[in-house]
This record gives C-alpha cells, sequence and structure tokens, in this order.
C-alpha cells in the first residue's frame, strides 16, 4: 500500500487545449476546474519528490546499460524518459521496479528510506508505491473486465469461501467510474479498444491504493493506439496526474510526449543527457537533444524522380477481409496503407505475399501473373514482408544476432563440406554498420537487442536479397525517430534501385513524411487513394475517420 503524502495542486496549463475535443478530456478537464493554475517549469515550490535514483548502474556482458543515472520524480508530474533505442529506458524501468538488479547506485521512493538499487526487490518496489503499465499488459481477453481486476488484486470471498462476484462488480464498477473506462464490468475484455484494455491494466495496477498517490510507469502505453484512441489514453494519464500519482511516461511519439508531459528526461547510451520542461520545449529540440544532430538528418524523403514501370498490378483481389481491391505501385515508389485497425491493411500485405490464399482476383508482379501458393515462392520471385509482430513473426529470440541477418540468405555462403565463415563474419559486419544495428557485437542473441535494433537487423536480413517489392506492416511501431529514419532510408534505397514498397503503418504523419503516395482501407475495401500532391496527416485523418464514422478532433 502506497503512504499519505500531501497531494499538490496540479494543472495542464501548457497541455490543456492540447486535450479538449473529446469527452472523456472535457470530464477530467470539468473535475480539475478548482485546482490553481501554475507554470510547473518555474515552480518555486515545487511537488513532493516521489523518487529520486543516484548513480544507478548496470552492465550486461560487453554493454553498459546504465551508467551513473541520477534521475527524480516527484508526485502530481508527467515525466517523460526519451531517447534511442538502447538508451537504457526498458532498463531503468525495470529497476525501479525490482525486476532487475542494479550494479551500484541507490533508490529512495517516497518517505521511504534511501536503499541500496542492488537490494530492492519487486515485493519491496510494490510495497512502497512502484506500479509498472507494460505495452502489453497481462490481460485475460476470454475474461471479462471484473475478472481481470478481480485477478489483479485480492479478490473478496465469502464465508464459505467462495468467490463474492457480487462484490468482484462492485468494486470494477467503481475502478471504470473513477477511471472513467467506456466499459461495463461483465464485458470481455477483447471486446474493448485497446485504449480502453490499457485503462483496464492501469485500473487494475491502482486497485489497491487507497491511502497516498503512487508512482505510475507506463511504458509505451500508445505504441499500439490509432490516433482517436490515443487522445482518449492521454486524458487518462493527466488524469492521474491530477489525483496525485507520479507519471514515468516512456513513449517515441513526440508529439504526444510534449502534449501530456510536464518534463522530458533525455537519455544517452544509458547517460541521462538532458532534462528540459516540456513548455518550452520543440519537437525539433527534443529530436535533436535525443539523436545529437540536426533535425534535418531524420526528415523524410520522396522519390528521386517520377515512378517508372508497374512492379506489382492487384487487380479485383478478394481474401479474408479483402474486398475487390485493385491498385498498383511502380519502380522508384513508396506506397502507403492507411486504415483503422481491422481495416484489412495487415490481410492485405499477406495476401499478396501468399500467407492468405486469395479467393478472387489477379496480382501481377513485373509484368507476370502469379498467385503465390506458398510464401517461400513469393521470397524466390522478389517479395519480401516484415510482419508486424516482430518477436513471433520474424525474429528468431534465441538466435544471434548475425544468424538472424544470415537466415535469409545462408545458400550463397555453403560450399559443399560447410560454410564459408569468415566471408558470413565480414558480411554481417558491413551489414550492422550499414544499418546502424547497435549492438555489442553480432554475436549476441538477439533478445537482448532493443525493438528498434531488432528491426533493422530484421530489415538488414531480407535487404540484402535485393527485393523488388518489400511488405512492411508498420516498420518503425514501437521504435525512436533516429532508428526510424534509418529505417527509411534503407526502405528508400531499394525503391532508388529500382525496387518498390507498400508500407502500413497507424502513425499518419509517418505515412505522410516517407510515402510517396498513399491508398485508404475501410471494411476490406479500397474506399480512397490520395495523390502525393495532396498527401499530408490531415487529409489522411480526414479519410480514415470519416469512413470509419469517427470524429477526428
Amino acid at each position: 500500500m502506497c503512504t499519505r503524502r500531501p497531494i499538490p495542486p496540479r494543472t495542464l496549463k501548457h497541455n490543456r487545449w492540447k486535450l479538449e475535443g473529446n469527452d472523456m478530456s472535457k470530464d477530467v478537464l470539468g473535475r480539475m476546474e478548482h485546482t490553481q493554475l501554475v507554470d510547473t517549469s518555474a515552480d518555486t515550490n515545487p511537488s513532493p519528490v516521489a523518487l529520486v535514483l543516484d548513480g544507478v548502474s548496470k552492465v550486461y556482458p560487453g554493454t553498459q546499460a546504465l551508467n551513473d543515472v541520477d534521475l527524480t520524480i516527484r508526485y502530481g508530474e508527467v515525466h517523460a524518459l526519451c531517447g534511442g533505442n538502447g538508451c537504457g529506458k526498458s532498463t531503468l524501468i525495470k529497476i525501479m521496479a525490482g525486476a532487475l538488479i542494479a550494479d551500484r547506485g541507490t533508490i529512495a521512493i517516497g518517505t521511504h528510506e534511501k536503499v541500496e538499487a542492488s537490494t530492492l526487490t519487486a515485493e519491496d518496489a510494490y510495497a512502497r508505491g512502484i506500479r509498472v503499465v507494460h505495452q502489453d499488459p497481462p490481460l485475460y481477453l476470454d475474461l471479462s473486465v471484473a475478472e481481470n481486476m478481480m485477478l489483479g488484486g485480492k479478490y473478496p470471498v465469502k464465508a464459505s469461501r467462495r468467490i463474492a462476484w457480487g462484490d468482484v462488480e462492485k468494486r470494477a464498477a467503481e475502478l471504470i467510474e473513477r477511471y472513467q473506462i467506456r466499459a461495463e464490468p461483465h464485458t470481455l475484455v477483447r471486446d474493448l479498444p485497446v485504449s480502453a484494455r490499457t485503462q483496464v491494466a492501469i485500473a487494475t495496477a491502482l486497485q489497491d491504493v487507497s491511502d497516498g498517490p503512487c508512482i505510475v510507469a507506463l511504458d509505451e502505453p500508445t505504441a499500439a493506439l490509432p490516433a482517436a484512441e490515443v487522445k482518449l489514453l492521454l486524458a487518462t494519464v493527466r488524469q492521474l496526474a491530477a489525483m496525485g500519482h507520479a507519471i514515468v511516461f516512456v513513449s517515441h511519439r513526440l508529439d504526444e510526449v510534449l502534449t501530456v508531459t510536464d518534463r522530458v528526461t533525455v537519455m544517452r547510451d544509458g547517460r541521462v543527457h538532458a532534462e528540459h520542461p516540456s513548455v518550452t520545449l520543440s519537437e525539433a529540440e527534443l529530436i535533436e537533444s535525443i539523436l545529437g544532430r540536426p533535425v534535418e538528418d531524420v526528415r523524410g524523403t520522396k522519390a528521386a524522380g517520377p515512378p517508372g514501370e508497374p512492379v506489382l498490378v492487384v487487380n479485383d483481389l478478394t481474401a479474408g477481409p479483402v474486398r475487390s481491391v485493385s491498385f498498383e505501385v511502380r519502380s522508384g515508389e513508396v506506397l502507403g496503407v492507411a486504415g483503422l485497425l481491422g481495416s484489412g491493411r495487415t490481410e492485405l500485405l499477406s495476401a499478396i505475399f501468399g500467407a492468405i490464399k486469395p479467393s478472387r482476383g489477379d496480382i501481377t508482379l513485373l509484368g507476370r501473373k502469379t498467385r503465390f501458393r506458398r510464401i517461400s515462392q513469393a521470397i524466390d520471385a522478389g517479395v519480401v514482408m516484415i510482419p508486424e509482430d516482430r518477436p513471433r513473426g520474424a525474429a528468431f529470440p534465441d538466435m544471434t544476432v548475425d544468424q538472424n541477418m544470415d537466415i535469409g540468405v545462408l545458400a550463397r555462403y555453403w560450399r559443399g563440406l560447410g560454410f564459408h565463415r569468415s566471408r558470413m563474419q565480414s558480411d554481417a559486419d558491413e551489414l550492422r554498420k550499414k544499418f546502424r544495428v547497435k549492438a555489442p557485437s553480432g554475436g549476441v542473441a538477439m533478445r537482448t537487442l532493443s525493438g528498434g535494433n531488432q528491426q533493422k537487423a530484421i530489415l538488414a536480413r531480407w535487404m540484402r536479397r535485393n527485393a523488388s517489392l518489400l511488405l512492411l506492416d508498420e516498420p518503425s511501431q514501437g521504435v525512436d525517430v533516429g532508428a526510424r529514419a534509418d529505417i527509411y532510408a534503407a526502405i528508400r534505397s531499394t525503391t532508388d534501385g529500382g525496387g518498390a514498397a507498400i508500407v502500413v503503418a497507424s502513425d499518419l504523419e509517418e505515412l505522410a513524411l516517407f510515402a510517396d503516395r498513399a491508398i485508404v482501407l475501410h471494411n476490406g475495401r479500397l474506399v480512397a487513394e490520395v495523390p502525393g500532391s495532396e498527401l499530408t496527416a490531415h487529409r489522411l485523418s480526414e479519410l480514415v475517420y470519416m469512413q470509419a464514422g469517427v470524429k477526428n478532433d
């Protein structure tokens, strides 16, 4: 349980206008009208300290994950941790939560005494008020909201030692009302939108907090959310801060960071590089602080010239939820695919790749009609696909980084009696350098790399096959702004060489920056085509949400 502490008056000041426009955020703002308006960047009476880390360090074999990290978190604030993939953010959160043992340093939580970071256990951290909600919260989809909440705490029982289901639903209803979740206690979690699932996870983590604020770490809570749901979750984050909780917010979406936070700590190579008040920080300044290079270096690049001959022509394709879709992508082009979750975006790529069998329609690749019956046929024909689910669909976590990059081209190294090991090693070294894969060596396990570096290693695996068509499903999900630029530069090298790419992305700003033109899907059908001259995030957003009947505030 958390210890009671004074809760300072809080405000949205610089964030207030950005959160308005949806019922939930208006409700949160309305209940905070009585609070004093203050500028937290120049606060002469700062909020009470929630967490202090002093000199925290962690070394993995061959890697200095954290190096003398000092960090102060305060109650009533949203404090962002930003930095490139592999900078140490996730390691730091694990140490805060006692899930990972630090090598040295101290941690002080609230009014509790300072302890050696190497001695903090998960039980101690939880008892002192640390709560962590991960990007993929451990919820049971086929159980109700109330049942999931019950499993996250001490569930009530009757004298007969049977579960008191009435009390379970009553407590769930109280949590649903407290955190403004659009659900009922009996609603199955699988029937909730992703943002509501995250809200359920937050409410479950905080359900035993009754006598004071806690420290809530949210690790990439919006990574898989479409734009309409992001606003709802950000309103929840501000609501938690208004309740007096200290929020540690980790996100690669820098516009969200600047919208919802009070302070931003930037990490580089396991160290704290800088701390910024959000109210005075621009996105360009934040990018430069994260990367240490000008923002111009990471802006999107378009096709070098007019598109060439068609690489892929899809005519009247029907497969799974995809219905009568027709389009083409030409040499030199990056074609974006926009649409809400469930619109058929992923299935469209899978049908082209041979992972889903079409029931109707034609696919023409490089002038020849084809229909792949197996994925291996698509790969042999020069088509490669990188799926959204990297851990289960693209990476081999227990194999080394170099093995992950080599596995798609092993035949070229076979010499009858064995592999040409020296050539494999030199090629792998060159690939890691070319694709900026940050790893101690190519011999470490793939699972030890950050998400962005895993994505770049997977991309390197397939790019070395000189594919004519790249199919990429959320290629930059969960990666930092620098890795995103590196990924799209690699994609562009294929299109500049005469190939083509089709990119599915939920981030409409990303599509507008990097794609040459885009198509929009809704309920499995192609509902709009957007030429490069009209390709903006605003235009894509209008088309996506207008078709879905959703007001995009």
